[in-house]
């Protein structure tokens, strides 16, 4: 009886606590707000966007929803709450997520080889790159100094990349190897990158690839589930996301899925490949969702790894997924594609942001968000000291450079200036 009552003594205590501190953080201000809808709608009559949906949530409500444009310049169908994006890199969290599940019950290590789920990595070579004594370039093939683990996949220090980014070298080789010739699955699919050298040693670097992809078949292998089925049961089932999946079953869903306008021909190329191949369950890029299915994701991760009640990581699994691995001592250098950008850390499928970072001022936001975002436009972030949490949905890779550091800002400027840096 007496812990009984410790623990619902406790349990008052935090959420008086939790309360308190609402108290202390201000609501995003009318002004700022009415900025944000400004500058969505010129980019909708402009031309430069066929349509966004853009959400704000503090202390678990929403704060500010609105939609503008339209999902499909086709069609002319209003964009919607429940509209279907393409979300590109938004999967790899997700995908974090389910790996350090298995992690959490004891199915899976950081410290495991890859080799031990796909055997062809262990004869994985690294690409050198070498001038000779006529000045060419020469390119020669090592061993690794140690295998490629879990935890290189969840952090991208494995030297897997993608064909778009690295040395020349890189590039070729990846594009030579013709990795998305005929069907495949994600066991095929890592078969295939593990054929292929790796661009640096295995902890040495931040390398974004097809890293996650591979996680994504570790997952298939641990769990005897394909990559959705996993995924489902295990996180979309149960945080409510219905509408999130790798492929669209009814004309109902068809008809909620969102393009990008006729120019975006990248964007529009990445679309052409991805209905070419629907019996891939790409983990580093695959899924389509909706904000109000991310948006559960995303409070997920606010509540520290909890939703509704139902605990999806242990505290210390969280913590683990959530904190900088390749900072000061980790021994994992960047370069100019270092994605997380200035003043951030990476954990497990997220960026976190350590330090106000060199630019003058510095980027707005806190120290301790995390996020993430997509080449198709998607962004998320999640901020603990203003218990918030924050999505754009669109798609379009022309602008989306231009329109992610702005609308980050435009979130930031509703709140005081001491509020709006790290």
């Amino acid at each position: 009886m007496r812990r009984r009552e410790f623990l619902v003594g406790a349990a008052m205590l935090a959420g008086a606590m939790a309360r308190s501190r609402a108290a202390d953080i201000p609501a995003p201000s009318s002004e700022g707000l009415d900025r944000i809808t400004a500058f969505f709608d010129n980019e909708v009559t402009s031309g430069r966007l066929p349509g966004a949906v853009v959400l704000i949530k503090q202390h678990g409500k929403p704060v500010y929803l609105k939609t503008f444009g339209v999902r499909d310049t086709r069609t002319g169908l209003a964009m919607t709450p429940d509209t279907i994006f393409a979300i590109h890199s938004m999967t790899k969290p997700i995908t974090c997520l389910g790996a350090m599940m298995l992690i959490d019950e004891g199915k899976l290590a950081l410290t495991d080889p890859v080799s031990k789920y796909v055997p062809l990595f262990a004869k994985t070579k690294v690409g050198v790159q070498t001038t000779d004594s006529h000045g060419e370039l020469e390119l020669d093939f090592v061993a690794p100094v140690r295998p490629v683990n879990i935890e290189d996949l969840l952090r991208h220090t494995s030297g897997i990349s993608y064909d778009y980014i690295g040395a020349e070298w890189v590039e070729h080789a990846y594009k030579a190897a013709d990795i998305f010739e005929g069907p495949f699955n994600n066991r095929e699919f890592a078969d295939r990158i593990a054929r292929l050298p790796l661009a640096r040693q295995p902890g040495t670097l931040w390398r974004y690839g097809h890293s996650t992809d591979v996680l994504g078949s570790i997952i298939e292998i641990v769990s005897g589930q394909t990559l959705y089925q996993f995924l489902k049961q295990r996180i979309f089932d149960l945080l409510g996301m219905n509408s999130t999946k790798f492929v669209l079953a009814t004309e109902d869903e068809l008809a909620r899925m969102a393009r990008p306008l006729p120019n975006d021909f990248i964007l529009l190329a990445g679309e052409r490949d991805r209905l070419a191949h629907p019996e891939w369950q790409s983990g580093g890029g695959g899924l389509l969702s909706t904000i109000t299915d991310y948006q559960r994701f995303s409070q997920m991760l606010l509540n520290g790894g909890e939703f509704a009640g139902r605990r999806y990581l242990s505290p210390s699994a969280f913590e683990a997924m959530t904190t900088d691995h390749i900072g000061p001592g980790s021994g994992v250098a960047r370069d100019y594609f270092y994605f997380p950008g200035d003043g951030f850390g990476y954990g497990y499928g997220l960026a976190v942001r350590t330090d106000p970072g060199n630019a003058k001022p510095p980027p707005p936001g806190s120290l301790g968000e995390l996020k993430w975002d997509s080449g198709s436009g998607t962004y998320f972030g999640v901020d603990p000291k203003l218990d918030m949490v924050y999505l754009m949905m669109q798609q379009t890779q022309n602008e989306r450079s231009r329109i992610t550091p702005a609308f980050k800002a435009l979130v930031y400027d509703c709140y005081p200036p001491p509020l709006r840096r790290p």
